[in-house]
Formats: structure tokens, C-alpha cells, sequence
């Protein structure tokens, strides 16, 4: 039960960027309620021991860390920290008839003779170091600028000080810069994935959501690295909801909130069983879908998730078939299945078509090489292994068609994706799987359907809405202090904390962090 009927601050949802609006807030000296529907708070970046009998904490939905600023974690005190990977990415192929793969990663000459053996010469080694310079430097300018009031599109441009980058990643489709800059199908992949991530659409999309995506993949910490969190992600929820609290905010799960009424100055938000709290302020971390219901509104614009989100417990690493990479490299960094450029752009234009992708394509890791604290010390004495699979270029649509049929529909999406990976595999993967207590293969499979029934995702996007670039338009009015953090709604005093707020999506706590600065500079 809430202790008080009034607040500064009523947030609705305990996701991590909840919380960090909780945790600032809070130590400024707001009096703070943050309500849960759930019975825990984390939202998508929770742990759990997904597997009846089995002691392997896994992070259920979201796995990596990239746009998390590490001024959050040093302002907030938090108890948290992640690890670099050796190496970034792997992906298996054929040439010339025999198995073989792209490494990146594990130092500078080892990525250039993968490059060479690859593609058989020094220019694509050299055009993806010159392509990813370029995006560093794009990130050391335009990172820092998540957590400052929201730029105008001039603004940022000239932040960005480079008219070439500019144009080739905000005003033209990334498409064009990739098949400008390589040669080879398979490293074009590699690339455009980047674009791809949750996002249905190609690389020559005319609105430019691969872009807009591709930004925010690459741009993390100033540096466009995606770290392993130790611990899980569950550990940087427990880290952030331990932050509020201390700082003395209210934190109540199993409390959905069923309505939300506003006249610009005070507000009350109704709940499910605990009554009306009324607040001066309240803070959505909730997709604007969901704002919309409280509040009575039409529903925005229907988003669309595009993924499958696999985890699985092996009793062992499989082996591969290319037989100079060792699997403990290979699945350390990010495995690529069926990513060139030509089988993302099929797989998009048959899932357009409202079929299951013949080759789906997915991106695989394994946390556990990492960091081994997830599983329990029997676990990794036994060489126990987790890996957490994300499918592409598999939209809602693909589900939706009969609410009864969409699990038969993921199970089959689900074998067809793992069949593609035992392509590249030396021995099948369900050779390699642990069972659970009860004999069952530990495998857990959520499609988009799933995430909007588990997480409230609109459509399983796990953006909440079509991401937008970090800047406000140039003719933008941003004369509110909502207006220029990029957290606000149609109401004065209720504000966006969540992926759906400008400069959203991910891991990273800056809508949390923007509302929650927002609601200061109000005083």
C-alpha cells in the first residue's frame, strides 16, 4: 500500500528507467511513489532462473549494455558494473566450398588476417576500419549530448562537425553507405545488422529507420561497445531499485494502474485495489500505447516488434564446423547466422509477405564466457554454458493472424532458426542442451506476441514506438522544460520516462534520467 495520498512524483511502471526518474528524483528531495503492476520491478531488464530445477540466473529479455552512461551509475552510486568482450563478432560462411568465418575481434592483426582469409584481399579490412572510425567519432560527439536538453537538428549537426557522416547516417539510407564503402555480401551483413535490431525494414528503407536504429546501436558510451553486464541484467535493476530506495523513494509492486487523470497541474492516478494517489507530477514508464489507455485517449499509431528472443542452457559449447575458429571465441562475441546482405534482405521481403522467413536470420552470444557468476559454481564446473539468441526479421504479423495458432507459429520459427545455426555447427545443438529438473530441453522462445503479453510492448517492439533521431526539429517549440528533455506528452505535467520518450529504446536509463531533470528544472 502507498503510505501517503499525495506525491511530487507518481511514476507508473518499475522498468530500470523508472527507476533511475525514482533514484534522481528522490535524492533532490521529492517525495516519490513508483508503482509496479508486477511482482517485481526491472521491467525487460530483469534475471531469472528460467529452467525448473536449474541454478542459471539468465537475463530473460534484454542481455547487453551499451547506452547506459556511465555518469547515471556514477551520480546514482550504483552497485554496478559490466565487462568487455574479447571479442565482437563472429560469422560462419562457405567458401569455395569449405566452412570457414569472419572474426572480429581478439586484436587488430587477427581481425585483418580473418579479413584477408575471408575475402581474400586488404581492402574490406581496411574500408570497415575506416567505416567504424568514422562512427566513433560520431559517438564521442553525439553520446554525450543523451543526457544534456535535446538539440536542435542544426544544433547536433554542427556538434557533429563532419557534413560526410552527417549525411551518410541522417539524411540518406544506409544502404547507399554501405554497399558504397564494402565490397564483399557477407560484411555488408555484418553491418546492416546493426540497422536491424528490433526494427523491421531493409537497408534502402526511404524513412530511415535503419538509421535510426543503426545510431543508437553504434553510438553507446562514446564508443559504440556493447558490454556484458556481471550479474545480469537483473543486477542493474536490484542496483537501481536499492539507489531509490535508499534515496528514500516508495517503491510498490503487484499495483497495476488502471486510470490516469490530469488538468495540466495536479494529477491522480488511479490503482487497481489500493486506491487514488494524487501527484503533481507524474512519470510514464509505460509505451505511449499505455498512456493512451490510462488516460482514456485514442491508441497511437500501431508499432511492431521483429524479433525472436531465444535462451538455452548447454551442457557444453558445440563445436563448429570451421574448424580453425574455437567455439569459446566464436560464441564469446556476437554469432551471426545467416546475416549477409542479400539473406537479410530476402528474409525481410518473405516476412513482408506475411511468411516465415526460409533462412531466419539471428545474432547469438554466450554470457557465461563473460561471466561466469550467472550460473551456479556446479554449473560451471560441469562446463555449463548459457546462449541467449535474437531473431531477426520476425514481425508480429507473423503471429497475429490467430491468437491460438501463434505459439505453433514461434515453434516453428523457433526450429527453423535453430536449424540454420546447426548448419554451421559440427554436431546439433540438442546434442548440446541441458534439460531441467523435469527432463525438458532448457529452451525458452518469446515472440513479439509474447512480449506485449509479458512487458506491455506494443506489438512486441521493444523500442515501444518508431525510434527517433536525438534532435528536436530546428522549428521545434521546446519553451517547456518537457519539451526540451524530450519526455513530453499532451499533458504539462505528465511526462514520458520510458523507450517511448525521444532519445528511447534500450538499455540505458536517459528517459529516466531526462524526466526526472525535466521535473527539476520546473523547480
Amino acid at each position: 500500500m502507498p503510505e501517503r495520498t499525495s506525491y511530487d512524483v507518481v511514476i507508473v511502471g518499475g522498468g530500470h528507467n523508472g527507476l533511475v526518474a525514482a533514484a534522481y528524483l528522490a535524492r533532490a528531495g521529492r517525495t516519490v511513489l513508483l508503482l509496479e503492476r508486477l511482482d517485481h520491478t526491472g521491467g525487460a531488464a530483469v534475471s531469472a532462473r528460467a529452467f525448473t530445477g536449474i541454478d542459471a540466473r539468465l537475463s530473460r529479455y534484454s542481455y547487453l549494455v551499451s547506452l547506459l552512461p556511465p555518469k547515471i551509475v556514477r551520480d546514482l552510486g550504483l552497485r554496478f558494473a559490466v565487462r568487455k568482450r574479447t571479442v565482437s563478432s563472429y560469422t560462419p560462411t562457405v567458401r569455395a566450398g569449405r566452412p570457414t568465418g569472419l572474426l572480429v575481434g581478439a586484436g587488430a592483426d587477427r581481425t585483418r588476417a580473418s579479413f584477408a582469409q575471408l575475402t581474400g584481399s586488404a581492402r574490406e579490412y581496411a574500408a570497415w576500419e575506416d567505416f567504424y572510425g568514422t562512427t566513433r567519432r560520431l559517438a564521442e560527439r553525439v553520446f554525450p549530448t543523451l543526457t544534456e536538453p535535446l538539440p536542435t537538428r542544426a544544433a547536433l549537426r554542427a556538434r557533429v562537425d563532419d557534413d560526410a557522416t552527417w549525411h551518410a547516417l541522417f539524411e540518406r539510407p544506409l544502404g547507399e553507405t554501405i554497399e558504397a564503402a564494402f565490397h564483399d555480401d557477407l560484411v555488408r551483413g555484418v553491418v546492416l545488422t546493426d540497422g536491424l535490431i528490433g526494427t523491421f525494414t531493409t537497408a534502402h528503407d526511404p524513412t530511415l529507420r535503419q538509421n535510426r536504429c543503426f545510431l543508437y546501436h553504434v553510438i553507446g558510451g562514446g564508443t559504440g561497445d556493447w558490454d556484458v553486464p556481471l550479474g545480469g541484467m537483473g543486477a542493474l535493476a536490484d542496483a537501481l531499485a536499492d539507489a531509490a530506495r535508499r534515496a528514500g523513494a516508495e517503491l510498490v509492486t503487484g499495483c497495476p494502474v488502471t486510470a490516469l487523470a490530469t488538468d495540466g497541474r495536479t494529477a491522480e492516478v488511479t490503482t487497481e485495489g489500493h486506491g487514488t494517489v494524487a501527484a503533481r507530477h507524474v512519470l510514464v514508464n509505460a509505451a505511449p500505447r499505455e498512456l493512451a489507455r490510462l488516460l482514456g485517449d485514442p491508441a497511437p499509431p500501431p508499432a511492431e516488434g521483429a524479433q525472436l528472443k531465444v535462451n538455452m542452457l548447454l551442457t557444453r559449447l558445440p563445436r563448429l564446423r570451421d574448424p580453425h575458429t574455437d567455439p569459446r571465441e566464436a560464441f564469446s562475441g556476437t554469432f551471426h547466422v545467416d546475416e549477409g546482405y542479400a539473406q537479410l534482405e530476402t528474409a525481410h521481403r518473405e516476412a513482408a509477405a506475411g511468411r516465415l522467413p526460409s533462412a531466419p536470420p539471428s545474432e547469438i552470444y554466450c554470457h557465461s564466457l563473460t561471466d561466469p557468476s550467472i550460473l551456479g559454481a556446479d554449473l560451471v564446473r560441469r562446463g555449463y554454458h548459457t546462449l541467449t539468441l535474437f531473431g531477426l526479421h520476425a514481425p508480429a504479423r507473423l503471429f497475429a493472424t490467430d491468437t491460438a495458432e501463434a505459439p505453433a507459429a514461434r515453434d516453428r520459427l523457433l526450429a527453423a532458426t535453430l536449424a540454420q545455426l546447426d548448419a554451421h555447427l559440427a554436431e546439433p545443438l540438442a546434442d548440446c542442451l541441458a534439460e531441467d529438473a523435469d527432463g525438458r530441453p532448457c529452451v525458452e522462445a518469446r515472440s513479439p506476441l509474447d512480449l506485449d503479453r509479458e512487458l506491455g510492448l506494443p506489438g512486441g517492439n521493444i523500442f515501444h514506438r518508431e525510434l527517433a533521431f536525438p534532435h528536436a526539429e530546428d522549428t521545434a517549440d521546446l519553451a517547456t522544460a518537457a519539451a526540451r528533455w524530450g519526455v513530453a506528452t499532451d499533458h504539462a505535467n505528465v511526462l514520458l520516462c520510458g523507450a517511448g520518450a525521444l532519445r528511447g529504446g534500450g538499455v540505458s536509463g536517459i528517459p529516466g534520467h531526462n524526466a526526472a531533470m525535466a521535473v527539476l528544472e520546473e523547480g
